[in-house]
């Protein structure tokens, strides 16, 4: 372990501020003690004003995510990838770097074991990191041709039917060409980041991050023709609700916009991304292996 010295040590990064997962057992303790580590360092530390409220924080000051671009130079995530997609979003196009620390079973996203943290931080706080760029997409709900709701996605867009209503039917347009008329449980938007998630449950390929490209995947199709389709990172995207009953598009699965036949929604890539910093040793294929459970070679290989 790494022993935290003095402001006389290297660093990359100077303000760093604490994110953390409301819900996770002994949150407070481990945000406390990587604060306390954090500012042995040198650095100036801040808990998200949020983090800081739910938890009842008080051994350092709070900072709003809204203030973060150009007051903090990197955010730390304690949870898991569903924290790192909610704090992601709100921080995109800001240049604030991310890292994201697992409190339980490894993410694709929070990929440093709780368990590592307190040798790994500090050598990331050093300048010893990869970095990671993340694309987002950009979706609009219209009614009517006028706009209801607009949301960024870091996993995904996802337009489906609630679970006691039956199928819906969605016509998709890709750059204004028809691509076909869809019967389905729904149609899965996803980035590469989403490739993991959702879409790989629906029978989609795995994009490696640096893939700049857009998957759809359809979920449970009526025709069995209908099948995943990787798109430009250019595309636009337009999904019009045909019929269905109880339809709704959810945004990462963390929000949602109720929809009515003849609602559209357009999803483009965003111009706002965010950045991943991992350990000098990160693999995205490790990682995969991991957690898919894929047979692994020999240590020698």
């Amino acid at each position: 372990m790494l022993s935290p010295s003095s402001n006389s040590i290297k660093k990359a990064f100077s303000r760093v501020a604490f994110v953390g997962k409301y819900q996770a057992d002994g949150i407070e303790e481990r945000l406390n003690d990587l604060a306390k580590l954090v500012s042995g360092l040198g650095c100036e530390v801040f808990f998200e004003t949020s983090t800081a409220n739910h938890l009842k924080l008080t051994g350092f000051p709070s900072k709003s995510v809204e203030d973060f671009s150009g007051s903090i130079d990197l955010a730390v995530v304690l949870g898991g990838d569903g924290t790192m997609l909610g704090i992601g979003r709100q921080l995109a196009g800001s240049n604030v770097p991310l890292v994201g620390i697992n409190m339980g079973r490894l993410g694709y996203m929070t990929d440093i074991p709780i368990q590592d943290v307190q040798t790994i931080l500090p050598k990331i706080i050093a300048g010893e990191y990869e970095a990671d760029t993340r694309t987002l997409l950009d979706a609009v709900v219209l009614r009517n041709g006028k706009e209801i709701n607009r949301a960024l996605a870091l996993n995904d867009v996802v337009v489906n039917r609630s679970g006691i209503s039956g199928m819906v039917e969605l016509a998709v347009q890709v750059n204004g060409s028809f691509m076909y008329n869809q019967r389905s449980d729904g149609l899965i938007v996803s980035t590469p980041t989403g490739s993991t998630a959702y879409a790989l449950s629906a029978g989609g390929p795995i994009l490696h991050p640096r893939v700049a490209g857009i998957l759809l995947a359809p979920i449970a199709p009526h025709s069995l023709s209908n099948r995943p389709i990787v798109l430009p990172e250019d595309s636009v995207t337009s999904i019009e609700v045909v019929d269905g009953r109880e339809v709704i598009v959810n945004f990462d699965m963390q929000s949602q916009t109720d929809l009515q036949t003849g609602d559209k929604i357009e999803v483009r890539q965003s111009d706002k991304s965010i950045t991943l910093l991992h350990p000098r040793s990160h693999s995205d294929y490790k990682t995969l292996r991991e957690k898919l459970h894929w047979n692994e070679y020999p240590s020698t290989f």
